[in-house]
């Protein structure tokens, strides 16, 4: 075997233990948050969902656009998360909802009457985890809107990460198996029938 070829091997096998360390607790939280998902009369609390409302006295919020102001309005409020607004805004108003995994808030703020009228929805810890899951602040009905939160941010820059992570790992893995020359006829047949297994299910699903 050529020195590069051993270099590689070793960094093959160095990737996949630190890698594997790494995204260890991301893959279990995945792994419990896909249970949690597909199971979900397992869990008869899962969407338990407390709400509350209440009026707050406000200061005319700071800004040039609507995304300043708006931010300053949650500073007031003591409020983060991710900021979706609705398709219109009524007259000497900012009326906007915040969303995070824990529970999402709408904000009906009267410029006017410098008050801010609050309805908060809080979710069951259980709820708050499984939407990690799902949860990147894409909006489905928006596809060129910007995340507005730097912890969604970070949390979709890990994912990305994790799933670079995994295809690496992955390819990896074909190069060990590859190595075992008695494991290959073994690996083969399992690779084949993965393929089609998941091919059945995509094809079956679409």
């Amino acid at each position: 075997m050529s020195s590069s070829a051993k270099t590689f091997e070793v960094w093959n096998r160095r990737l996949h233990y630190y890698l594997g360390l790494y995204f260890l607790f991301f893959l279990w939280l995945f792994s419990a948050t896909g249970l949690m998902l597909n199971h979900q009369a397992w869990f008869p609390e899962l969407y338990q969902r407390t709400q509350s409302s209440y009026a707050m006295p406000i200061e005319t919020p700071a800004g040039d656009t609507v995304l300043e102001q708006t931010r300053d309005l949650m500073r007031q409020l003591g409020l983060q998360g991710e900021i979706d607004w609705p398709a219109s805004q009524p007259v000497w108003h900012i009326d906007f909802n915040v969303s995070r995994p824990n529970g999402s808030t709408q904000v009906r703020a009267d410029l006017n009457a410098k008050q801010a009228f609050v309805r908060q929805f809080g979710n069951g810890r259980l709820h708050a985890f499984q939407i990690f899951h799902t949860f990147s602040g894409s909006r489905f009905n928006q596809p060129a809107s910007q995340r507005d939160w730097i912890v969604t941010s970070v949390w979709v820059l890990a994912m990305d990460a994790l799933a670079v992570g995994l295809v690496l790992m992955v390819i990896g893995s074909y190069y060990m198996w590859w190595q075992l020359k008695n494991k290959r006829a073994l690996g083969l047949a399992m690779l084949a029938s993965g393929a089609a297994c998941c091919a059945a299910f995509v094809g079956g699903l679409l």
